[in-house]
C-alpha cells in the first residue's frame, strides 16, 4: 500500500477543509458574534496537520493510485473531515459534547440532516453556516472538489471518484477527471447561488436565511437554522422554490451537462430520469389525496404533499408538516421513498432509482422464467443490456444495505433508549442519509437523546450510506492492510 500517497492525499483534504471554514468565519465577524475563534482555531490545526504531507511527498511518490488506495482513503478522508468538522461545534459550545459534535458533523457532511440540538434560539451565525456548509461540500463529495481544485494531483484519481461518487458505475462527462470536477462544481455552484437569489427574491428571506437553505437544498442535507425547519417560513412560495429545487438536486447531474451542450434528445430519454419523475409524481398525488381531509381541499394538500415527497425522495430532510401524524400508508410509503432515494449522480441519498428500476426488471425476469425457462432474458436499462456482473453487484448492494440497516437497529436497541419504530426508523435514515424518522426521531424529534454509544454507531452508519457501504465496510477486512 502507498501510504505516502494516501497521506499526501488526506494532507490535501485537511487543506480543503481549513480553507472550506473561511467562509464561515467571515459571516461570524461581519455578525460581530463572538464564535470566530472556534473557527479560526480548527483553521490553524488543519493547517498544521496537513501542510506537512502534502508538501513533502515527492512527486514519484504520487505515480500510483490503486483501487485499494482509493478506498482507503476516501473512508478516512470522510472520517478526518468529520472529526476536524465537529471542533467548532465543541469549541463554540454549540454542542458540548463531542459524540454529539461529531454526529453534528458527519450528519453535516453525509447530508443526513439530523441533528442533537434542541434549541435553535440565538445560536452562533458562523457555527452555524459552518454547519449549512458542511452540506455542500460534502453533497457532491469532498473527492470531487479536490479533484477539481487540484487535477494533477496524481495520475489515477479515478478510484477516488468510484469511491465516492453515488450510484452502480461511474463515468466521466469529459475525458480528464480534474475537467469532469470542475463542470460538475460549476454546475453545482450556478444552481445553488440561483435557489439563493431566488429564495430572497421572491421567497422574501433575508440573505443569509436564504444561503442557509439553499445550502441544505443542494447538498440535499436539510439544516436547518429554525426548529421548524422550512415550515417556519409558512410561505408557499418558499415550499414550491425548495420542492423544485430538491427534484432538481435529485437529478443526475450528467443531464445539466447534456443540457448546457444541447444534447436535449438523451435528457428526454433518459429511463432513470423518467423513473425518478414517475416515481415523485405518483407518490406526490396519492399522498395529496391522503392527507386531503387534513388540510381542507386538494390544492393545499398538493403544497404539503409534493414537499415531503420531495424531501424524503432527494433525501434532503426539511419539514413544512409533522408527517409522523399522516396516515399509517402515508408513513409507510416515506419509509419506502427513503429507501428508494434519487438518482445516481445527484446529491442525494438512498439506494438510487435506477438499481430499484433494475432490482423491479430483475425481479420480472426471473417471473418470466418460471414460464420460459428456455428463453435468454436480457435486463435492458437505458436501451442498452445490462451486464449480469453488474446485476449481481446491485443484487449484493441491496442484501448488504438491508443487512447494516438491520443490525444498526440492532446495536442502537441495546440501550432500550427508544421504542422499535424509532430505533429502525433512525437506522435507516442514516443510512439512507435522510434525516428524519418516524417516532421520537420525526421531522419535530431530534437525535439529542441518544446514548454516546448510539450516537457513534449512527455516524458510522450515515458515512456508510454516503460512501455506498464498501469503502467504509472494507476497512475491516485484512486484505486492505496486506502488503503489496
Amino acid at each position: 500500500m502507498n501510504k505516502k500517497l494516501i497521506l499526501h492525499l488526506l494532507g490535501a483534504i485537511l487543506l480543503i477543509e481549513a480553507l472550506s471554514m473561511a467562509p464561515a468565519l467571515a459571516i461570524s465577524l461581519i455578525y460581530g458574534d463572538s464564535d470566530w475563534a472556534a473557527l479560526l482555531v480548527p483553521m490553524g490545526i488543519l493547517t498544521v496537520l496537513g501542510a506537512p504531507p502534502w508538501l513533502l511527498v515527492r512527486s514519484e511518490d504520487k505515480a500510483n493510485l490503486r483501487p485499494r488506495e482509493g478506498f482507503v482513503t476516501v473512508a478516512f478522508a470522510w472520517i478526518l473531515l468529520s472529526v476536524f468538522g465537529a471542533l467548532p461545534f465543541v469549541l463554540s459550545g454549540v454542542i458540548p459534547d463531542f459524540t454529539g459534535a461529531l454526529f453534528e458533523s458527519v450528519s453535516g457532511f453525509t447530508t443526513t440532516g439530523a441533528t442533537v440540538i434542541e434549541n435553535f434560539d440565538n445560536l452562533p451565525r458562523g457555527i452555524m453556516f459552518w454547519r449549512s456548509f458542511t452540506h455542500w461540500i460534502g453533497g457532491m463529495g469532498v473527492l470531487v472538489l479536490t479533484l477539481a481544485l487540484l487535477p494533477k494531483m496524481t495520475g489515477r484519481t479515478s478510484h477516488l471518484m468510484r469511491a465516492e461518487s453515488p450510484g452502480p458505475s461511474f463515468s466521466k462527462i469529459l475525458p480528464k477527471l480534474g475537467d469532469s470536477a470542475k463542470i460538475l462544481y460549476l454546475i453545482y455552484g450556478v444552481l445553488t447561488v440561483l435557489e439563493w437569489v431566488l429564495l430572497m427574491i421572491p421567497g422574501g428571506m433575508n440573505a443569509y436565511d436564504a444561503a442557509i437553505h439553499a445550502l441544505g437544498t443542494a447538498g440535499t442535507g436539510g439544516f436547518s437554522n429554525y426548529g421548524l425547519s422550512v415550515g417556519a417560513f409558512d410561505s408557499a412560495t418558499v415550499d414550491i422554490i425548495i420542492t423544485v429545487f430538491m427534484v432538481l438536486f435529485g437529478t443526475n447531474f450528467a443531464l445539466f451537462y447534456r443540457m448546457l451542450i444541447g444534447d436535449w434528445k438523451s435528457v428526454w430519454k433518459s429511463e432513470e430520469l423518467r423513473w425518478y419523475l414517475g416515481i415523485y409524481l405518483a407518490a406526490t398525488l396519492f399522498i395529496s389525496c391522503m392527507i386531503m381531509p387534513q388540510y381542507g381541499g386538494f390544492w393545499h394538500a398538493l403544497r404539503y404533499g409534493s414537499f415531503q415527497t420531495a424531501t424524503i425522495m432527494s433525501t434532503t430532510g426539511y419539514a413544512t408538516a409533522n408527517f409522523d401524524l399522516w396516515p399509517q400508508a402515508v408513513r409507510m410509503l416515506m419509509v419506502i421513498l427513503m429507501f428508494v432515494g434519487s438518482c445516481a449522480g445527484s446529491t442525494a441519498g438512498g439506494m438510487k432509482v435506477v438499481r430499484v428500476a433494475l432490482l423491479f426488471k430483475m425481479g420480472r425476469r426471473e417471473i418470466r422464467r418460471t414460464f420460459q425457462p428456455r428463453k435468454v432474458q436480457v435486463v435492458r436499462f437505458e436501451g442498452k443490456g445490462v451486464e449480469e456482473s453488474m446485476l449481481m453487484q446491485i443484487s449484493s448492494f441491496i442484501i448488504v444495505y438491508m443487512l447494516v440497516i438491520l443490525a444498526g437497529a440492532f446495536l442502537i436497541s441495546i440501550e432500550n433508549t427508544y421504542d422499535f419504530t424509532t430505533n429502525l426508523t433512525a437506522a435507516i435514515t442514516a443510512v439512507c442519509n435522510v434525516g428524519p424518522g418516524l417516532g421520537a426521531v420525526g421531522p419535530m424529534g431530534n437525535f439529542a437523546g441518544y446514548t454516546p454509544f448510539s450516537k457513534i454507531a449512527l455516524s458510522f452508519l450515515m458515512l456508510c450510506g454516503r460512501l455506498e457501504l464498501f469503502p467504509m465496510l472494507a476497512l475491516f477486512h485484512p486484505a486492505v492492510w496486506q502488503k503489496g
